[in-house]
């Protein structure tokens, strides 16, 4: 007989899912993930576009309902798919009242699905797309430290809304560079994982003031549900796990970076 799995812990605290992706979820209906979601009190979803093919239905899942928000971008695996009109598509909604920020943009050396100068042009054009439209951006940088440094130095002055680095599992020196020029850092079900202290490493020199939790679901679901389909309700565990590594009380965690969700995508203090 297998061993029960714990149950899903259910905070007074609201918390905010910051990175997600509501139509890769296929184990259930849409309808019951959210309810699980708000029954384990998430109160906000941002749901994030990667490529031109969902950048409409991005859209149009921000709208199921009031609590659920969206992103227009195009990540760095689909640069090559980059093109005018898909800038124009992402510009004319990236002032919509669901749309919170420009993402999932930035590098990915570790697959190459991409040319790298291509990478470098699109994710260029995409922060200055972010920069024009005021808009926060959600960062994807893998095994391209260096350069996303280098590109982001380029728009220190000009985007006056950071973001974040999500799903991080970069070296400390961008995440340095990251934390000292005012943007957060997100971390997932990876800081649960047995062989991710590095990450672990990342989340204690970060201060809490600038962590944003995500699942990315579907990917990346964390212990003790690894093995099934990531789900935003399975939040509370990267909650629990943050507030464990950084040897913080699990309250101050659930508040501050539901606060920092708030001032990064929504204006909120």
């Amino acid at each position: 007989m297998s061993k029960k799995r714990r149950e899903i812990p259910v905070f007074d605290h609201p918390i905010i899912e910051t990175h997600c992706h509501l139509d890769y979820l296929k184990d259930r209906p849409l309808e019951e993930t959210l309810e699980e979601s708000q029954r384990v009190n998430i109160e906000r979803v941002i749901t994030i576009a990667v490529a031109p093919d969902n950048l409409a239905k991005v859209r149009e899942l921000s709208n199921v309902a009031p609590w659920v928000y969206g992103t227009q971008g195009i990540h760095p695996h689909e640069a090559e798919t980059y093109t005018d009109a898909v800038e124009e598509e992402i510009r004319r909604h990236a002032g919509d009242e669901k749309i919170v920020a420009v993402g999932e943009i930035g590098l990915d050396y570790f697959y190459d699905n991409a040319d790298r100068e291509v990478q470098r042009n699109v994710f260029r054009r995409q922060l200055q797309l972010a920069c024009d439209a005021d808009r926060p951006v959600v960062i994807h940088s893998r095994e391209a430290d260096e350069d996303t440094i280098a590109i982001l130095k380029e728009f220190e002055n000009s985007l006056t809304r950071r973001g974040v680095i999500h799903s991080f599992t970069s070296g400390p020196g961008l995440a340095k560079y990251a934390l000292d020029q005012g943007w957060c850092l997100g971390f997932n079900g990876i800081t649960t994982f047995n062989k991710a202290e590095n990450v672990r490493d990342i989340v204690r020199m970060s201060p809490i003031e600038q962590i944003l939790l995500e699942t990315d679901a579907p990917f990346l679901t964390p212990v003790p549900y690894r093995g099934r389909e990531n789900a935003p309700f399975y939040l509370p565990f990267v909650a629990e796990n943050i507030a464990k590594v950084k040897d913080l009380p699990l309250e101050q965690v659930l508040s501050q970076t539901y606060l920092n969700s708030l001032r990064t995508f929504f204006s909120e203090q």
